[in-house]
């Protein structure tokens, strides 16, 4: 049985922007340029590119656009700079969920669960309830402002609304492409597991 000091902390600093698609995007293609990060996140900055009005908003964005374009793979930065708006939205939740443990937990054991089981209503109460579940094992949730919880509850909920996911409190089955569906499957286990999809994932785990 794991010991809770065994547990990886949560990390919550999502709440700059929502899925970032269109800032991942510049990251992305600028990355395929230099092929170094450091490098990217020097141009963004010099250059203002994310197009933010303060120094300290745009140090914010940039750091979390390079943190989340850095989980992709090669395959899928060059995919998401050719990538269609509804592409580019799936793709950017699955990194999401693969930056962010909670966001992917919260993927895999509510969002996919509720849709598997027919039972596709999503409310802010169900974000509460997963939140409450997973405070014995993250002391750090116990730990939050009610601002700042309802803050990530929010940001969640818009990422899932933006990656249309979710509609009028309704989870939407994730619509992909064929290459889309495969890069994601590419990934042990299948990436797939973060979305609402009809298809055995669990094989691979």
């Amino acid at each position: 049985m794991r010991k809770r000091s065994d547990i990886q902390r949560y990390a919550l600093s999502f709440t700059s922007g929502a899925l970032l698609s269109r800032e991942v995007s510049v990251a992305a293609a600028l990355y395929l340029e230099l092929h170094d990060w450091k490098k990217v996140r020097a141009r963004l900055i010099e250059q203002n590119l994310l197009q933010t009005r303060t120094t300290a908003s745009r140090d914010r964005l940039v750091r979390e656009t390079v943190q989340r374009a850095a989980v992709l793979s090669g395959e899928e930065l060059a995919l998401l700079t050719d990538a269609s708006p509804s592409e580019r939205n799936i793709l950017m939740w699955v990194a999401a969920c693969h930056r962010y443990l909670f966001i992917g937990e919260f993927a895999e054991e509510v969002v996919r669960e509720r849709f598997l089981l027919l039972t596709p209503r999503l409310s802010y109460d169900d974000f509460d309830s997963f939140v409450n579940g997973k405070t014995l094992w993250h002391p750090e949730l116990g730990e939050l402002k009610e601002s700042t919880r309802m803050k990530l509850r929010s940001t969640v909920f818009r990422m899932l609304t933006e990656a249309d996911l979710l509609e009028n409190g309704q989870i939407q089955q994730a619509v992909m492409s064929d290459r889309v569906r495969e890069i994601l499957d590419t990934h042990t286990p299948s990436a797939l597991r973060f979305l609402p999809v009809r298809i055995n994932v669990e094989a691979d785990v």
